[in-house]
């Protein structure tokens, strides 16, 4: 007989970094208390979520407080619209409209709110989704780190696209849209003044022409997700935990730049679970993965897309296995906390 003795928890225990890292601390924050104290649904947690009564329309919000504000490829403006367009995206869904809330530290120079403001209109103009809507707060010193950004976004569904984590089915193909790695190791460089940042800018961008171009396809496209906080490493562990199926991905398949696998090694990171901001992954049936992996390279933000892997026809409910590049096959785990903190 097997006894397990749960963790013990104190009166005096306090929120960590690493509840908000997409990873396994922050599973357990919104299972044992945000979920609860809102009476939330079971079942998987989504990007986005369908409005009740409304079938057709989706919902996401989001909240920005990358360090530094502005780094190679994006800023904290240009990253808020993207974040929020590509959760919305993730559910099959075309945005249609945005709102915008700044928390604002009182001393923030007006020329950087203002680029960061010029930033987020060009990206929102760029994206085709305007901001409508949006509120104002400011803070005293110390109350904030310079400006947090929140953004919820509205979209409505692509017919017969209706994409979830809960989905992906025995045999699926598992599609990369792009290189990873890049939009954590091009912060924490600019962060940390690594000498990474003319060799690595972020990838953040919107992702909805991907899915756009996806859409044809309709029920043969099982699962989107944006592989953000966590990485691609956590994305894999919540759709193979949220559909109860293993997955097995190719280490050698999995694109990484040069120079992000050398920021990484030199780091003592994992780029599987580092965060991205303009890539997805694609669970698809089999029969439709060739025209699948054509609809992403058909568009810019996809030009890059390579299949990774596949869903296992069994295996243990919800295990990921990497393929490394030397034919072994080890565990891909989910991250258990906060790698690089503030980065989106």
């Amino acid at each position: 007989m097997t006894i397990e003795c749960p963790a013990p928890r104190h009166e005096d225990e306090r929120v960590l970094l690493g509840h908000g890292a997409g990873g396994r601390l922050t599973a357990e924050l919104l299972d044992t208390l945000v979920l609860p104290a809102l009476e939330g649904q079971p079942g998987p947690l989504e990007d986005a979520a369908l409005l009740p009564g409304q079938p057709d329309l989706v919902m996401s919000t989001d909240s920005f407080v990358v360090s530094p504000l502005f780094f190679p490829g994006g800023d904290i403006g240009s990253l808020a619209v993207h974040g929020t367009v590509n959760d919305l995206a993730m559910r099959g869904a075309q945005p249609l409209a945005l709102s915008v809330a700044l928390i604002v530290e009182e001393g923030l120079p007006l020329s950087e709110l203002h680029s960061v403001l010029k930033s987020l209109g060009k990206a929102a103009r760029a994206a085709g989704v305007p901001v409508v809507t949006g509120d104002t707060k400011v803070v005293g010193r110390g109350a904030a780190d310079k400006i947090f950004v929140n953004t919820t976004g509205v979209g409505r569904l692509h017919r017969a696209l209706r994409p979830s984590a809960a989905l992906a089915r025995p045999r699926d193909a598992i599609l990369l849209s792009g290189p990873v790695a890049l939009h954590g190791t091009a912060v924490l460089s600019t962060r940390e003044g690594l000498g990474f940042d003319s060799e690595i800018a972020s990838d953040s961008r919107p992702l909805h022409r991907i899915v756009r171009a996806l859409a044809p396809l309709g029920p043969d496209v099982h699962t989107l997700r944006d592989p953000t906080r966590g990485g691609l490493a956590a994305a894999l562990n919540e759709i193979a935990r949220d559909a109860s199926v293993a997955l097995e991905v190719e280490e050698g398949a999995i694109p990484v730049p040069a120079p992000v696998a050398a920021a990484c090694d030199l780091l003592g990171l994992d780029p599987l679970t580092v965060a991205n901001e303009g890539c997805l992954v694609a669970f698809v049936s089999p029969a439709a993965a060739l025209d699948a992996l054509a609809a992403m390279r058909s568009v810019p933000e996809g030009a890059d897309a390579a299949r990774i892997g596949e869903v296992l026809p069994d295996g243990p409910a919800g295990r990921v296995l990497l393929r490394t590049l030397v034919g072994a096959r080890r565990v891909l785990d989910m991250p258990l906390g906060e790698q690089l903190p503030r980065i989106c």
